[in-house]
């Protein structure tokens, strides 16, 4: 084992690189984050007033919202806080708690979305049988599964991560994720590799795959029916594919800064695909959810007292 330092804190190195916007930066994280909140706040208390929204695809919608308002304020408080502040330290307790907080929030984003791939696979292939399957308790079984699975398995996670030792502490990131803290340790750290190796794969076997087999057979349902029902499918399974591609797509851009040497690009460039997963999906999903989804957007218009 190389020598190692107890240290108290993690520097987040990346702050240094915009000091000179700090205040413009600042600026457009407090809109964007009250716009998260507003967006997503709005969809759910309209999905929980409002009775024509009490069916099972716009519930999996509420925990999709619940959950993105989880994950959001887990990176914006902090980040604009260190946007102003002159020191870029924080604690280990607060980082591992950050590092829980969002990855929390990405598995069980995953979950939900895996689950509502699910909601439509049976909605459109066994639409006769849809109100018997999806039940009041198979739909809360299935929120609290998505939330249960995800606290336990980063709670594994971290607590592997908390008997590392470090030979340094400075995090090239302006939030703390488990890789890079990982990265960082002088003590063995095979078991941390293995558990972060396993719980991608069984979290892929659980969401990932679980949704391509559900779009493969709605596929096969859709080529052999009329073109009334394909319309049908297509405008309620767009939304859901724009989404989680676009989570998808923002995890990718953090996984690969994790394993590739990304210092040729530029560092607001780093910065911005490192929160990508954390600013767009609960920024892009409320607003097409609202447009796409005529029942919402009617929802929407009856309970703030717009006309229709």
């Amino acid at each position: 084992m190389e020598n190692s330092t107890y240290f108290k804190d993690f520097r987040l190195a990346a702050y240094g690189d915009i000091r000179e916007f700090k205040y413009f930066y600042f600026a457009a994280v407090t809109v964007l984050y009250f716009v998260i909140i507003l967006a997503n706040a709005l969809l759910i208390g309209v999905i929980c007033i409002e009775r024509s929204l009490h069916e099972p695809m716009y519930l999996f919608l509420c925990a999709l919202f619940v959950n993105q308002l989880y994950g959001s304020t887990g990176l914006f408080p902090a980040l604009m806080f260190y946007l102003l502040s002159d020191t870029h330290d924080i604690s280990l307790l607060y980082c591992y708690l950050q590092i829980y907080v969002l990855y929390t929030y990405a598995i069980t984003e995953f979950c939900n979305l895996a689950v509502m791939s699910y909601d439509r696979y049976i909605s459109i292939c066994y639409p006769l049988w849809y109100n018997s399957i999806m039940t009041p308790k198979i739909i809360c079984g299935l929120i609290l599964l998505s939330w249960l699975y995800s606290f336990f398995i980063n709670a594994i996670i971290i607590s592997l991560s908390l008997r590392l030792q470090f030979c340094s502490n400075v995090l090239d990131r302006v939030y703390c994720d488990n890789y890079s803290v990982v990265k960082l340790a002088c003590s063995n750290t095979m078991l941390n590799n293995i558990s972060g190796l396993v719980g991608t794969l069984v979290s892929l076997s659980c969401t990932i795959f679980p949704t391509i087999y559900s779009y493969v057979r709605i596929l096969q349902i859709c080529l052999k029916s009329s073109k009334e029902k394909k319309q049908k499918a297509f405008n309620t399974c767009t939304p859901h594919i724009a989404s989680l591609l676009n989570f998808s797509f923002g995890c990718l851009f953090v996984i690969l800064q994790g394993r590739y040497d990304t210092a040729h690009l530029p560092p607001i460039l780093r910065t911005f695909l490192l929160v990508y997963f954390l600013i767009c999906p609960p920024l892009f999903n409320p607003i097409m959810y609202g447009v796409r989804m005529v029942k919402i957007r009617q929802a929407c218009k009856k309970v703030l007292g717009l006309k229709t």
